[in-house]
C-alpha cells in the first residue's frame, strides 16, 4: 500500500490529524494496534480548550459536543477554607468545553467512513523504517499477514510507549522529564457533580479534584503515594477523603455512588526533542507528557496535530519542505508554555515530600495574591482556557 502521510496511532491525535488532512485531500492511513472498542474504553481527560473546540467546529464534527457539551466560564481553586474563582469568560472572553475525550474520539472514529479516512485496527508489531530519508514505511501484522506500507511523511500518534519515538536515534533526541512522587486516584461515578464548574482544592491532607464529563456522571480525584494500592481504596474510603479535601460546603453537595472505574495513574512532566526526525514527526503523548492538572493533555496533542497538519498540507500542496523542517520548533514553543502551566498549577496545588513548613506558607501566599489580584486571575485564566494557536 502507498500513501502520502501514514499516521501511526488511532487516538484523538491521530484521527484528528487524519480528517484534517482528509479534508484538504491529502491522501493519509491511519494504523492503531488495539481494537477500536479499546480505544474507546479509554478513559482520558474532559475539558477542551477553545482550539480544540476550534478544530472540531472546523471539520463538521461538533453537533454531538454543541448539545451534550458543557461550556465551562470559570473554574475554582480550593485551599480549604474557600473557593477562589478564576472568571475564565470575564477575563479572556472565552470558554472551555466539558466533552469526554472518549465522545470525542467517537466522533472523529465515527465519521471516518464516510469521510474517507482509513483506519486500520488491530494491527500489531507496528515498525517504522527509514524515517531519516525520503521514503519511510510501516510495517505490521494482521489476521497472520505481514503488511507494509510506504509514505512520503510518518506521523507518530502512537503515545509515550509507541514505537515511532524509538525510531529516532538515541544520539539525536533529548528529554526531559520529571516523575512526580505521587498518582492521581480517579473514580468515576453516574452522580451529578458536586458543582457546577471544576474545583482544584489544596488540602493539608493532599490534593483533590471534582470534575465532571456531564451533568449526571462525575469524575474525582485525590492524589495518593505511589506505594498505595487501588485494592485497598473502597468506594467509601475514596468518597470519605474527597469529602474531607474538597472542603465542607463541596461535601455538603457530593452525591455517593458505586465507581464504574477507578484506577491511579502516575504522573510526569516530559518533553521529547525533537519532534520531527526526517521524515517522521511527533504529535502527542509520543513527544509529551504534562500532569493532568491544568487539563493540557489531549489539547496540547490537538495543537501539534494543528501545526502538523499546517505543515504537511503546505508540503504536500504548495512543495514547501521548510514548512515540514519548521514543525518542531513551532510545536515545542507551545509544548514548553503548556508544561510550564501545568508544572506551576502542579506545585501550588499539591504537597511534595520534600516540602515543610516554608513551602506550605509559599502555597498559601500565592493562593492569597490570586485571590485579591485580577492581573494573577488573568494569567492563569488566559492559560486556562488555551494560548492562541
Amino acid at each position: 500500500m502507498k500513501t502520502q502521510v501514514a499516521i501511526v496511532g488511532a487516538g484523538p491525535a491521530g484521527l484528528l490529524l487524519g480528517h484534517l488532512l482528509r479534508a484538504e485531500g491529502i491522501a493519509c492511513v491511519v494504523i492503531e494496534r488495539q481494537s477500536g472498542e479499546y480505544v474507546l474504553s479509554r478513559i482520558r481527560a474532559g475539558v477542551l480548550e477553545q482550539g480544540t473546540v476550534g478544530l472540531m467546529e472546523r471539520l463538521g464534527l461538533d453537533a454531538r459536543m454543541k448539545v451534550e457539551g458543557l461550556p465551562h466560564g470559570g473554574f475554582n481553586l480550593a485551599d480549604g477554607e474557600r473557593l477562589i474563582r478564576i472568571d475564565v469568560a470575564a477575563l479572556t472572553g472565552q470558554s472551555v468545553m466539558v466533552y469526554g475525550q472518549t465522545e470525542l474520539t467517537r466522533d472523529l472514529m465515527d465519521a471516518a467512513p464516510a469521510r474517507g479516512l482509513e483506519v486500520i485496527y488491530q494491527a500489531g508489531d507496528v515498525a517504522l523504517h527509514d524515517v531519516a530519508g525520503n521514503a519511510p514505511f510501516v510495517t505490521f501484522a494482521r489476521q497472520g499477514r505481514d503488511h507494509r506500507i510506504d509514505a512520503r511523511i510518518v506521523v507518530g500518534c502512537d503515545g509515550f510507549h509507541g514505537p515511532s519515538r524509538q525510531a529516532i536515534p538515541a544520539n539525536v533526541g533529548r528529554v526531559f522529564e520529571r516523575v512526580y512522587p505521587f498518582g492521581w486516584l480517579g473514580i468515576l461515578a453516574d452522580v451529578p457533580p458536586c458543582n457546577h464548574e471544576l474545583i482544584y482544592a489544596n488540602h493539608e491532607r493532599g490534593f483533590a479534584l471534582a470534575s465532571m464529563r456531564s451533568a449526571t456522571r462525575s469524575r474525582y480525584y485525590i492524589d495518593v503515594p505511589l506505594t498505595e494500592r487501588i485494592e485497598d481504596w473502597s468506594d467509601d474510603r475514596v468518597w470519605d477523603e474527597l469529602a474531607v479535601r474538597l472542603g465542607p460546603d463541596a461535601a455538603a453537595q457530593i452525591t455517593r455512588g458505586p465507581a464504574l472505574e477507578k484506577s491511579i495513574a502516575p504522573l510526569r512532566s516530559f518533553v521529547f526533542e525533537p519532534m520531527r526526525h526526517g521524515s517522521l514527526l511527533l504529535c502527542g503523548d509520543a513527544a509529551h507528557i504534562v500532569p493532568p492538572t491544568g487539563a493540557k493533555g489531549l489539547n496540547l496533542a490537538a495543537s501539534d496535530v494543528h501545526y502538523a497538519a499546517q505543515a504537511l498540507v503546505a508540503f504536500f500542496r504548495d512543495g514547501d519542505a521548510d514548512a515540514v523542517a519548521g514543525y518542531s520548533a513551532k510545536a515545542l514553543a507551545r509544548v514548553w508554555k503548556s508544561e510550564r502551566f501545568s508544572w506551576a498549577l502542579t506545585k501550588l496545588m499539591h504537597r511534595f515530600p520534600e516540602d515543610g513548613p516554608f513551602e506550605r506558607r509559599m502555597q498559601r501566599a500565592e493562593l492569597d495574591y490570586i485571590a485579591s489580584s485580577e492581573a494573577a486571575q488573568r494569567s492563569i485564566a488566559e492559560n486556562y482556557v488555551g494560548l492562541p494557536l
